[in-house]
């Protein structure tokens, strides 16, 4: 009997076989290994929520009120405009400052300025991020008001008619606003009744702050000023014609009876101590975006500042002054949008501010300084303790090197008022 042998090729083929199949396994074992290791040290550490390094927003200190020395100061910061950070060139300014000069030359600015005036509340009104230039309009908003959240103060944000540009709708910018840290922004305003959002008001970032009296006072409980915050849109077309929109119907009712529920209100908690007289009703100031067809119109009368561009406004007039005039609280109202003029003048016995621009990014004219404005309420000093709202001035400071400040005024009066 002979036994075959195999072929000699046939157990090559066999080994070979063999050694791809450890080799297969091998490489399955190794892939399995590192998926694993991926979704445990990098992917489920992101996804999951780690419930002891939860950052909650960082809460400014409320209620807003004014010094122990009589004052309130506002820091108005309008159209800063800006981008990507340092990327981010800047415009209309001296050729000998471009190469050097970014988004972070209004980021110093801004830091200056809350270091030099120290502001109980900072207000932007608008254009704060300029959208076809933020690559990522949430990492823009973290820089542009990265120094306002250092600080610690409070702050509030109206939108302006370019925010929306980048990667968030209006909406989705105040709501992200409103979450930020030491933010007293929202995005709707609250029906005191229900204590819900409005969500039925044209525009987000509609809403009102209050601010309280001097610390030992008899005031010190009430609200004495109250601060308008109005969304004036972006852009509109009426009529086949394109125009920047304007504030709408639904928010001037709601402004209204907001008025209206605060006048003559107020809480004493002492009622051992003589009530002084009172003014008719406490004061306010309201806050937004774009001009008023009126500031076109005019007459405008005691002009203060710069008047060096063409007011930049809707088609549309939907009575913003005619109800300013009605409620009779607001004295002043502030605005941007118009980078060029700085001016404050007065329609029909009510003062608005342009705040001038601020940012970088935004136009300009070179070797015209950016500027920044700052209003600052004043309490009428009784025998023993500080009254109601007597003064309302304003100034301006420029980013010159030395934060030069001019152009100071008084915007209202207790004792001269009409």
């Amino acid at each position: 009997m002979f036994i075959r042998a195999a072929p000699f090729g046939s157990f090559e083929q066999s080994m070979e076989s063999a050694r791809l199949w450890i080799r297969s396994l091998l490489f399955l074992i190794f892939t399995i290994a590192s998926l694993y290791l991926l979704d445990t040290l990098v992917i489920s550490s992101r996804l999951t929520t780690d419930y002891q390094n939860i950052q909650l927003k960082k809460q400014p200190h409320l209620p807003l009120r004014f010094r122990s020395d009589g004052t309130f100061k506002i820091l108005q910061v309008a159209d800063m405009h800006y981008g990507n950070g340092m990327v981010t060139r800047c415009r209309d300014v001296l050729e000998s400052e471009f190469n050097f000069c970014s988004d972070l030359n209004t980021t110093h600015f801004l830091r200056k300025m809350i270091h030099i005036e120290k502001p109980d509340l900072i207000v932007f009104t608008g254009d704060n991020i300029f959208g076809s230039s933020a690559t990522d309009a949430a990492e823009s908003l973290f820089e542009v008001f990265a120094p306002a959240i250092e600080s610690g103060i409070p702050w509030a944000a109206v939108l302006g008619n370019h925010d929306q540009e980048s990667t968030m709708n209006r909406e989705e910018l105040m709501s992200f606003i409103s979450l930020m840290d030491y933010s007293v922004s929202q995005t709707f305003p609250m029906d005191p009744m229900k204590q819900q959002p409005m969500t039925n008001i044209d525009g987000f970032g509609n809403y009102n702050l209050e601010v309280r009296g001097a610390p030992g006072s008899y005031l010190s409980n009430s609200s004495i000023l109250n601060l308008y915050f109005l969304d004036s849109g972006d852009r509109a077309i009426v009529d086949g014609v394109r125009t920047y929109n304007w504030i709408r119907e639904s928010q001037l009712s709601w402004l209204r009876g907001l008025s209206k529920r605060f006048q003559g209100q107020w809480k004493l908690t002492d009622q051992s101590v003589e009530i002084p007289p009172l003014p008719v009703m406490h004061p306010a100031l309201a806050f937004f975006h774009i001009p008023i067809p009126e500031i076109r119109q005019g007459p405008i009368k005691n002009i203060v500042g710069t008047y060096r561009e063409y007011v930049a406004c809707s088609l549309v007039n939907s009575g913003v002054l005619k109800t300013f005039i009605s409620m009779r609280d607001v004295k002043a109202f502030f605005i941007g949008h118009d980078h060029n003029n700085d001016y404050c003048g007065n329609l029909e016995g009510i003062w608005f501010c342009y705040g001038g621009g601020f940012g970088y990014h935004g136009y300009g004219v070179a070797g015209w300084p950016r500027r920044a404005r700052v209003i600052q309420a004043e309490l009428g000093k009784g025998k023993e303790a500080w009254m109601s709202v007597e003064k309302i001035r304003t100034w301006k400071r420029l980013d010159d090197g030395v934060l030069t400040k001019f152009d100071e005024q008084v915007l209202w009066d207790i004792h001269s008022s009409r």
